[in-house]
C-alpha cells in the first residue's frame, strides 16, 4: 500500500530520465515526483522552486547536484521532509579548487564548447567498465537536453551552496548516504561522514560502480532506496 510521497532530484547533466529505474520499481510503495532542476543562479532559488511543486510532506532523495538541492530544500522546509537519501554527493560546501573548476567549465561553455565539456566529464562520471556501453550515449543525450545555458547556471548555483553538515547533525529522520565504490567525483569518505553525522544515519556502498549509481547499478540502488523507504 502506498503510504508516503517520494521526491527525487536529478543531477547536474540529468533530467527525470536518470531516475527511470527507481520510478518504475518504487511506484508500488510511494507516490513519486521527479523535480525538474531548471537553471537558476543560486541553490536557494532552485530549492525554492522544487518546494513549490512538492507535496506537503515527503521522503527526499537527491543524486549528485540533486543532493545539494535536497539539502537546501531541507534547510528551507525541515518539517516537510520525512526521510533523506543522498547519493553520490556531499554535505560540504565547495572548496576553492572545485569552484575554480566550475568557473573553468562555465567559461568553456560560454566559448561554445559545451559538448566538449560534457565528453570530458565522462572519466569521472562512469566506472571504466561502463564507458563504452549504452550509458554514455544515454547520458550525452540527457546533457544535450539540459543544454549549455542551464548547465552553466547550475554550475553557478553550486558555488552558492552552504556547508550542510550542521544541518545533518540536527536531523532525527532516517538518512541514507549511498555511493559507488569507484565514484571519482564524490568520495566515499564524504558519504561515511554524512551517515556518521546523522542521528539515524546509514552508509551504503555499491561495488564496481562509478559516480552514476542510479544508472550504472540501478537494481542495487533501487533495492537500497526501497530499504530506506520501508525500514530505516
Amino acid at each position: 500500500m502506498i503510504n508516503q510521497n517520494l521526491v527525487l532530484v536529478p543531477g547536474l547533466v540529468c533530467d527525470a530520465q536518470v531516475w527511470r529505474h527507481q520510478v518504475k520499481h518504487l511506484k508500488g510503495i510511494a507516490n513519486i515526483a521527479v523535480v525538474p532542476a531548471p537553471g537558476k543562479e543560486t541553490m536557494s532559488e532552485i530549492a525554492a522552486d522544487a518546494l513549490r511543486d512538492a507535496p506537503d510532506t515527503f521522503a527526499l532523495a537527491g543524486f549528485s547536484m540533486g543532493g545539494y538541492v535536497a539539502l537546501e530544500m531541507l534547510r528551507q522546509a525541515p518539517n516537510r521532509v520525512t526521510r533523506l537519501a543522498l547519493l553520490d554527493t556531499s554535505a560540504k560546501a565547495d572548496t576553492e579548487e572545485k569552484t575554480a573548476t566550475r568557473m573553468k567549465a562555465i567559461q568553456a561553455c560560454n566559448d561554445g564548447n559545451y559538448e566538449d565539456v560534457i565528453q570530458g566529464m565522462f572519466k569521472v562520471l562512469l566506472h571504466p567498465d561502463h564507458q563504452h556501453g549504452d550509458l554514455r550515449p544515454f547520458v550525452t543525450d540527457m546533457a544535450k537536453g539540459v543544454g549549455a545555458e542551464s548547465f552553466t547556471l547550475r554550475h553557478q548555483a553550486m558555488t552558492t551552496r552552504s556547508d550542510s553538515r550542521d544541518l545533518i547533525c540536527a536531523l532525527d529522520i532516517p538518512v541514507r548516504a549511498i555511493c559507488g565504490r569507484q565514484d571519482a567525483m564524490s568520495p566515499i569518505e564524504d558519504h561515511i561522514e554524512i551517515a556518521e553525522l546523522a542521528t539515524n544515519g546509514r552508509f551504503s556502498v555499491i561495488e564496481e560502480c562509478g559516480h552514476m549509481t542510479i544508472l550504472e547499478r540501478p537494481h542495487a540502488t533501487t533495492a537500497l532506496l526501497r530499504d530506506w523507504l520501508l525500514y530505516d
